[in-house]
């Protein structure tokens, strides 16, 4: 079982990298992260299509990343101080804006609450636990690992194994156990149940169309390309993480319109993904509200 890892106090002022030595000093995989939040691409071996490595989330051979340079977000975290200062890192922590963290490396989950309804919830619903404040919300950060899951109800996502978080701060509480009321969180929103008949109000949807896209500066073949590379992952989880697969093309599919004049049609394109999430089994409700929360906060990538 993987020992939780003590979150250590960052040197004061530190650049990026020296906060990340700190952190992995102490057992805490870290990785860099670039302007928006998000980990930096992958190398050329990687990049390609289809990846020659076998591409996350499905690599061909699983486990960690082994690639020379910072490849495959939260897999490419690690703690070994001379692959972080590596040739092959130095001009990812350069263009560095903040350091990520892999928690489930680190024996860790982190409920991130992305705003003050989520946070109100917690108090409610979760026991207390060790705290980081983010820019809209907080960490609540558990000993122990699990699944992660994005959207598991509005403004909650569980970040764990196969998962990495935004090092703020080493936060202030006494550090909880991992409770049962997280771990339900995951059980309950993230299982695909078994195909079945689908009852639901999806019929007769329009799909994207450029109509509905009149202030969209990309082209159609790429907005389909894309959308259609986005339905696939979903499809694919037939045993579990549809709905959270559904969360990630929402919000992916939705970056690459940040600098569109608008409307762009994100609702037409929402309405597909929520379908292929339904299809697999996820109930509609739960497939509505993890797409509309990946539409709203767009930002990372999809896989």
């Amino acid at each position: 079982m993987t020992q939780p890892t003590p979150l250590p106090r960052a040197p004061h002022a530190a650049t990026p990298l020296r906060t990340a030595l700190a952190l992995a000093a102490a057992g805490t995989p870290v990785l860099p992260l670039r302007a928006g939040k998000v980990p930096f691409g992958n190398c050329r071996i990687c990049a390609g299509t289809p990846p020659r490595c076998g591409g996350r989330p499905n690599m061909k051979t699983p486990g960690p990343c082994t690639c020379p340079a910072p490849c495959h977000a939260w897999a490419a975290a690690t703690t070994d101080p001379h692959t972080l200062t590596s040739p092959a890192w130095a001009s990812a922590w350069r263009e560095a804006a903040a350091v990520a963290y892999h928690p489930g490396g680190a024996g860790l989950t982190v409920v991130d609450l992305d705003d003050q309804a989520a946070v109100t919830w917690a108090h409610a619903a979760l026991p207390a636990t060790r705290t980081v404040v983010t820019t809209r919300g907080e960490h609540w950060i558990y000993q122990g690992i699990m699944p992660s899951s994005n959207g598991v109800r509005p403004g909650v996502d569980v970040k764990s194994v196969m998962q990495y978080a935004r090092w703020l701060g080493p936060g202030t509480g006494r550090m909880s156990g991992l409770p049962t009321a997280v771990r339900a969180l995951v059980a309950r929103e993230d299982t695909t149940p078994a195909r079945r008949e689908v009852a639901s109000s999806l019929t007769g949807r329009t799909p994207w169309s450029r109509s509905v896209a009149t202030g969209c500066r990309h082209t159609d073949r790429y907005v389909r390309t894309g959308l259609e590379r986005g339905l696939t992952l979903v499809r694919a989880r037939t045993e579990s993480g549809a709905a959270s697969q559904a969360f990630g093309v929402a919000r992916f599919l939705a970056a690459q319109h940040t600098a569109c004049p608008g409307p762009c049609g994100l609702a037409a394109i929402g309405e597909e993904i929520v379908t292929a999430a339904v299809t697999v089994g996820v109930p509609e409700d739960y497939a509505r509200r993890a797409v509309t929360n990946g539409l709203e906060t767009p930002g990372e990538r999809a896989a």
